[in-house]
């Protein structure tokens, strides 16, 4: 029998989660969120490698309808924000909409409906009960694998762009014989966290994941190996645990709370003009994240070594107290060179230097601006992915020109390098289940779907241009992973405020023909 329902939801990461609270709250109790894993969570279920945080606040790290007064940190541990998610499906009741264990196969509109087939993989899954802070389906305890249709009025893409990992193609990878793995893929069989003193590791990437992981490694006893490419501009963290009085004092008063929490967000949206290029704001803090360089690494050889040679926030900007600290003890080597190649157990490095080790860690990324997603979906004219061939568009970042009826969150345009990004996805999730459930409650009086045009999209997409080009993102001298190198155009951050992107959206709102506006335009 097929599932008939008004929404597909693809994903159950924050987004997913978001889009599945915003139509509750709009009224909309039909329909499902498809997650292929067999838990909530999206990145922070997939990524445990030693030291996995959040570099947001977390406090404003967290839904705004569901402020949490009991983060232990103020940047929080990964297993705690997965943990967070889970309590607010369980608190919610979402259990019931959720299909976990169940892949997108494919999403076909069939000129009037959605058409999305799923697999059912509950093989290793394990039995859902109350104690475990998240109630499953039925029978997921029972290995078995099935496939079925949904049919639907709406899709909503909330995959998120940080889910297929991105490793290098190095020569020689194959003669290795030891683990190997994506940060994001850690194998706890071969490396798990207690065995690793003693262990030569070494680490390709220097972004937001290595900065983490690293002295991690080395505090766990791993003698590191890192392979550094290109440095990254740190600022101080800052991190320590919430007070306990504090978290009192927000359990009992949700007002002080919420301050707390708009007063993170009023930080973030200041930081724009320093991370979009304001000479004076950027200038400012270079300044501080040169100072914090020169009092952790006293070595002005190896300081030269960790200083960009390009504009501050070309490249994601990332918070670190104890990065620097671990380079310069010397538990950590740092080789300032790209790794080249393989040789059984020796990496050689683009400089010449080969180093001997026993794992090899890529914190390489992830395949940020080509969605493995868009390959899936088929609108009017074909697919997704090839509408999206010269870099991904939409109409405020949400709507796509030949894909009616559907919406994508944490897609083109939709990422923050000032701000939580959970902000952005709330705001496309509470747009989506504006127009959702509009339909939902008189469908005979919007008969047609909800549509934008190749003009429109064009238009948003060279807005987006404009409002890039004299950023550091575009202009800054660095490679990053904003830019898509199909097109040379920013696709991942929004070049603008949590604000502008609100207003954004409203503006970017669909005139929906009624059908008594349909009937008035008869003979």
């Amino acid at each position: 029998m097929t599932l008939h329902v008004d929404a597909v939801i693809v994903g159950a990461g924050f987004a997913g989660i978001a889009q599945a609270l915003a139509l509750r709250a709009a009224g909309v109790e039909s329909f499902v969120v498809v997650e292929r894993a067999d838990r909530v969570g999206g990145t922070w279920r997939d990524n445990t490698y030693p030291g996995i945080a959040c570099d947001v606040p977390s406090h404003l790290y967290s839904l705004a309808t569901h402020p949490w007064a009991h983060w232990s940190r103020v940047f929080a541990p990964g297993a705690e924000i997965e943990a967070y998610l889970e309590s607010v499906v369980a608190s919610e009741g979402l259990a019931d909409h959720l299909l976990l264990g169940t892949a997108m196969t494919s999403a076909r509109w069939d000129g009037s409906r959605w058409r999305v087939a799923v697999q059912h993989n509950y093989g290793d899954s394990r039995p859902r009960t109350p104690e475990t802070g998240l109630p499953g389906r039925s029978g997921a305890d029972l290995p078995y694998s099935r496939a079925e249709d949904i049919v639907a009025d709406h899709l909503v893409l909330a995959a998120g762009r940080l889910t297929e990992p991105r490793i290098p193609d190095v020569p020689g990878l194959g003669t290795f014989s030891g683990p190997m793995f994506h940060s994001a893929r850690w194998d706890h069989a071969d490396a798990p966290h207690d065995s690793l003193a003693g262990r030569r590791i070494g680490v390709v990437g220097t972004g937001a994941s290595a900065i983490q992981l690293v002295p991690a490694l080395a505090a766990l006893g791993a003698r590191v190996t890192l392979f550094q490419r290109t440095p990254a501009w740190i600022v101080p963290r800052g991190d320590h645990p919430v007070d306990a009085a504090d978290r009192l004092r927000f359990a009992a008063d949700p007002a002080a709370l919420a301050a707390h929490r708009d007063a993170l967000y009023a930080e973030g949206e200041e930081r724009f003009a320093s991370r979009s290029g304001d000479p004076v704001a950027a200038g400012a803090a270079e300044a501080a994240a040169r100072a914090h360089l020169a009092n952790q690494v006293p070595d002005p050889a190896l300081r030269a070594l960790l200083t960009p040679d390009y504009a501050f926030g070309c490249k994601r900007v990332l918070l670190s107290d104890d990065f620097y600290p671990a380079i310069a003890s010397g538990a950590v080597r740092l080789v300032p060179s790209a790794l080249a190649e393989v040789r059984g157990s020796a990496l050689v490095a683009a400089d010449g230097s080969a180093h001997e080790v026993d794992a090899i860690v890529f914190a390489t990324g992830f395949e940020t601006t080509r969605q493995p997603y868009a390959a899936l979906v088929e609108g009017e004219r074909g697919s997704l992915d090839a509408h999206w061939a010269g870099g991904m568009t939409a109409v405020a970042s949400t709507l796509v020109s030949g894909f009616p009826n559907m919406y994508v969150l944490n897609g083109p345009n939709a990422s923050l390098g000032h701000n939580s990004s959970i902000l952005v996805s709330e705001a496309q999730a509470d747009f989506a289940a504006s127009l959702i459930a509009e339909r939902s409650a008189a469908p005979y009086a919007f008969p047609d779907p909800i549509r934008v045009t190749d003009d429109e999209e064009a238009a948003s997409t060279a807005d987006v241009a404009l409002r890039a080009a004299p950023t550091p993102w575009m202009t800054g001298g660095c490679s990053n992973w904003y830019v898509d190198d199909r097109s040379g155009r920013l696709a991942l951050l929004w070049p603008g405020t949590v604000a502008d992107f609100r207003a954004r959206l409203s503006a970017a709102r669909p005139r929906r023909t009624t059908l008594r506006e349909n009937e008035g335009a008869l003979p």
